[in-house]
């Protein structure tokens, strides 16, 4: 980092080289290609968060959907063909899809963006308060 005699240094270089006519609109420019640098910056911080946030909840749904087949703890069965003659054959082509779906489960992440005090309070209220499927599965 520059400290203050190297400063007065290159503004005098610079006022030597250029003019006291051409000093304020070298800062003007300077000034905005800062400006714009730190809107990028800003910008692409902001994209760079939003895709590891959504990365996080992938990975968060996955691990649910991972925990929810094991607590289901119900075996795959192979699929059946029926035949020409009236048979059912198991298939080889692979599990069968179960007959029922359900809905997927979307509940609030944790950001790192601070929230006002209104806003964090009504999604603590969502993530305490239970959803209907989950009200069935407890029930069940």
């Amino acid at each position: 980092m520059l400290s203050i005699p190297h400063m007065i240094v290159v503004f005098i270089v610079v006022l030597v080289v250029f003019g006291p006519q051409k000093l304020p609109e070298l800062a003007r420019g300077l000034g905005k290609l800062m400006a714009e640098f730190r809107k990028a910056s800003t910008d692409f911080k902001t994209a760079f968060e939003e895709e590891m946030r959504d990365l996080e909840r992938q990975a968060l749904l996955a691990e649910r959907k991972k925990a929810a087949d094991a607590a289901a703890g119900e075996p795959i069965q192979p699929a059946t063909i029926a035949t020409a003659s009236g048979a059912e054959t198991p298939s080889s082509e692979g599990p069968a899809e179960p007959r029922g779906t359900e809905a997927p489960v979307i509940s609030p992440v944790a950001e790192s963006v601070a929230r006002s005090g209104e806003e964090s309070a009504d999604i603590k209220a969502e993530a305490a308060a239970p959803t209907e499927s989950e009200e069935s599965r407890h029930d069940a």
